[in-house]
């Protein structure tokens, strides 16, 4: 067999596999087979050399000519298959839009992030501006800047986490206040939350880590009344219209009057239960006017200037309005009490 008849074979081989080529993946083999660089129809390049002189120009233009055949036979076939191909991918991916939707299992949100996203709604509608605190303290923020007589058992080590000798993880989020009337001047109304720390044993109502929220408002001719109707607002909003609020004379080195403010048991609805002890009110911090020391330290004339402040633990509200008799279900991750809420 002459060299012209070995190459028109590779040839007619060649575009008869081209034509069978089912996909991409074959029709890249067999381009590779024919025309790579250790191809079929390549190699008979290699050849030339062996012919006689005057062959020579006559067989590699065959050679070329047979390449370029089976290269654009190759181009014209992918062409074709890219179309199949993207057509049956079309069929394999439709959306049958009166098939039912999937149901799809989401995570949500843990009870406390949506307490606190609650209580922060509430207060930001009644004109609060909620600011980022650290938890790390130091001891006068903490401590000195509110008021606290040397001998006051809260500043016992024994009930806070020291770091060093003048910082420490802050004991509540009353601590925010030295920092923002150093910042600021009157009117101002500002709230903060977040975690606060304690040198609690833990156990079902006691957590060495804690949230609380707190807030103050400092302008001209602020009273209790202004206090116990802002308070009153944030009970009826968080827990229903029915709902009542006490106020009972209490002691805090930051304020002066102060008092403790509790609402109606929601366990018994103010009928009295082991809850409430019988009470039928349940307590949730304390408030009262901004004390007089505090106002004169950080240059507010109390002459010309008055303020309330009042604070409160985030925990027992999800645990008196859902009925959870252990703080520690909070943090434990059990995905059985998760569930439920």
């Amino acid at each position: 067999m002459s060299e012209n008849d070995i190459l028109q074979s590779l040839r007619n081989a060649a575009l008869a596999s081209i034509h069978e080529a089912k996909n991409s993946a074959q029709l890249d083999s067999i381009e590779t087979q024919y025309l790579g660089r250790k191809g079929e129809i390549t190699s008979q390049l290699r050849r030339i050399g062996s012919l006689p002189a005057e062959e020579r120009k006559d067989f590699g233009q065959a050679v070329n000519d047979a390449k370029e055949a089976v290269d654009a036979a190759i181009t014209a076939r992918r062409e074709a298959l890219v179309s199949v191909e993207a057509d049956a991918k079309f069929v394999d991916e439709a959306i049958d839009v009166t098939m039912p939707g999937r149901l799809w299992h989401t995570g949500r949100s843990h009870i406390l992030v949506d307490t606190l996203q609650r209580i922060k709604e509430i207060f930001i509608g009644m004109g609060y501006e909620f600011v980022e605190t650290p938890e790390i303290e130091d001891y006068k923020s903490n401590f000195e800047a509110l008021n606290y007589p040397e001998e006051h058992p809260a500043l016992d080590e024994q009930m806070s986490f020291y770091i060093t000798d003048d910082t420490l993880l802050r004991t509540h989020t009353t601590a925010f206040q030295h920092q923002v009337m150093s910042n600021r001047k009157p009117p101002m109304r500002v709230a903060t939350l977040g975690k606060c720390y304690r040198s609690d044993a833990v156990d079902a109502t006691h957590s060495h880590t804690f949230h609380q929220v707190d807030c103050f408002t400092i302008d001209r001719g602020i009273s209790m009344a202004d206090l116990k109707g802002t308070i009153h607002q944030f009970a009826v909003e968080m827990f229903g219209r029915e709902v009542n609020v006490r106020f009972r004379p209490d002691f805090f080195p930051f304020v002066e009057p102060g008092a403790e403010f509790s609402v109606t048991c929601i366990i018994c609805g103010g009928d009295g239960c082991n809850v409430c002890k019988g009470s039928g009110f349940l307590e949730l911090g304390g408030a009262g006017l901004i004390h007089p020391n505090i106002l004169t330290a950080h240059g507010f004339d109390p002459e010309e200037y008055s303020g309330f402040a009042f604070g409160f633990g985030i925990e027992r509200m999800p645990m008196l309005m859902y009925g959870i008799r252990d703080l520690r279900l909070f943090m434990e991750n059990d995905m059985r009490f998760l569930r439920q809420l």
